[in-house]
């Protein structure tokens, strides 16, 4: 229990001591000696909130009620399998983002108010992934919106401020068509408690069983905009360019992940067998296969980088929303083992997008000739997780597109059980096509190319371990995947 809380509320805590600490910007004589400790501060608070979490994963078994909302809504927290595996994600990616922020933030104003709000973000993140009901989820999944938009407007531009308004809009429109399915969900089940087996009263399913699809199907949807699912997508690759980079990755590799958990949680409560075979899924099964296709298709065609690897994250995110809509479980398999593979993946390309903007200044892709000479090590980062994006052998992503490609083979959904593979094939060869070209004009921008001019210089230690870090996960997991594939066998089959 005291773990559990422990893990929630120290970097809540720790995030709001900073952000009165330092409320005002940074400046003066004494800025660098103020910086410094602020730098220790936040390095400090990410590395106990980090041992906090895996001491609470290793530990703690049995679930609790902090406090009742009403006589029949706890606020509940206990550690299942399917949390268990988002709260690795969010342990690993946030503390390498985060200190590759010491660096990437360091003329940047208000960094106080920056990690403040970072450290608030993974303490809900935490508080998500160990929610044990759907009102606690739905509390922390609301205050996650609000605690991540500061994120995204950190500059204050004009275009940073709209970026996040429209952030905050669609996240909450999604959240309350979200909330206006728990209230039939509250009147339907014996509890919010979070199951894998379905928690609908047989009465409610035979009484108002269609009436209850469209409450599942209006929950997916409400659900599906912090996923970037079509067709409200467009708040993703709005927000990740003005965002710093660091924050882009988070947002990216775990924040939008809160969404694809949101999914699984309201699956899990309505059950997979009331929801196999009907209109809702195979509607969701069209918007999935529509996302994956049209998110490839528009990172293609952008030139920007970051707003290329964000129309990435709306298509790569709707491969796991694929695997969850098969209802099937190899295909669940592959869809959770993505969460992973992506995230990693993602992660350490933001970072690698971060660090160029960082030493080059440049954000299109057209400027990046040549950039493989000048950046060598960030370029092969980038070409390695690139190649966990496309699904090449022996990466993580390889492994989880099997899965997913194959549950889909196995569903027997007709027409869906090969259009699937189908279109995560023609999206894994646009994925090449917007990815690797980076690579190719990087390490060979051609024979008029101011070789004279070449100045390699990598960035510090602070920016390139998480990237060597992030890049080496992407391939571990695909390397050795045994003990993933069980804790996600273990929370499919329950």
């Amino acid at each position: 229990m005291y773990l559990i809380l422990s893990s929630i509320f120290f970097p809540i805590i720790a995030g709001v001591f900073l952000l009165i600490r330092y409320r005002t910007p940074l400046s003066g004589e004494n800025r660098n000696a103020d910086r410094k400790t602020l730098l220790l501060l936040t390095g400090s608070f990410l590395v106990i909130t980090a041992a906090l979490v895996a001491a609470a994963l290793l530990t703690a078994k049995e679930g609790f009620t902090l406090f009742y909302l009403t006589k029949n809504l706890p606020i509940f927290f206990q550690i299942d399998n399917i949390g268990t595996l988002f709260s690795l994600l969010a342990v690993i990616v946030l503390p390498c983002a985060g200190f590759f922020s010491f660096e990437y933030m360091k003329h940047e104003e208000r960094e106080g108010r920056y990690y403040g709000f970072y450290l608030l973000v993974f303490g809900i993140l935490n508080a998500l992934c160990f929610a044990g009901n759907l009102i606690t989820f739905y509390l922390f999944f609301e205050l996650l919106t609000l605690s991540s938009m500061p994120l995204v407007l950190h500059n204050g531009s004009k275009e940073a401020v709209m970026a996040g308004l429209k952030y905050l809009f669609y996240s909450l429109c999604g959240a309350y068509a979200a909330l206006f399915g728990i209230y039939f969900l509250y009147r339907n089940c014996d509890s919010l408690t979070f199951t894998t087996e379905g928690a609908l009263r047989a009465s409610a399913i035979a009484g108002q069983g269609g009436f209850l699809m469209v409450v599942a199907f209006i929950m997916l949807l409400g659900f599906g905009v912090k996923a970037g699912m079509f067709p409200m997508h467009a708040w993703l690759p709005t927000a990740h360019p003005v965002a710093p980079a660091p924050a882009s990755a988070v947002l990216s590799a775990v924040i939008v992940k809160a969404g694809v958990l949101a999914i699984i949680r309201v699956l899990g409560m309505f059950g997979t067998d009331f929801l196999r075979g009907t209109w809702v899924q195979n509607t969701w099964l069209c918007l999935t296969l529509i996302t994956v296709f049209m998110g490839s298709l528009l990172a293609y065609r952008e030139p920007v980088l970051k707003k290329r690897l964000a129309y990435s994250t709306v298509s790569q995110l709707s491969y796991i929303l694929f695997g969850l809509a098969v209802m099937q479980e190899t295909a669940l398999t592959g869809a959770l083992l993505h969460v992973l593979a992506h995230g990693f993946v993602k992660a350490a390309l933001f970072l690698c997008a971060g660090a160029i903007i960082y030493r080059t200044e440049k954000t299109r892709v057209e400027e990046m000739r040549g950039i493989g000479k000048e950046m060598p090590f960030t370029m092969w980062c980038f070409t390695i997780a690139s190649l966990g994006l496309i699904g090449i052998p022996p990466t993580g992503g390889f492994l989880s597109k099997w899965y997913l490609a194959l549950g889909s083979l196995k569903s027997g959904i007709s027409v869906f059980d090969v259009l699937g593979p189908v279109i995560l094939l023609v999206s894994a060869l646009l994925t090449a096509g917007y990815l690797l070209p980076l690579t190719i004009h990087g390490f060979f921008p051609g024979a008029d190319y101011d070789y004279k001019s070449l100045q390699k210089e990598e960035p510090c230690k602070l920016m390139t371990i998480p990237i060597l870090v992030l890049t080496i996960l992407s391939v571990l997991i695909g390397l050795f995947p045994d003990i993933i594939i069980h804790l996600i066998h273990m929370a499919v089959v329950g």
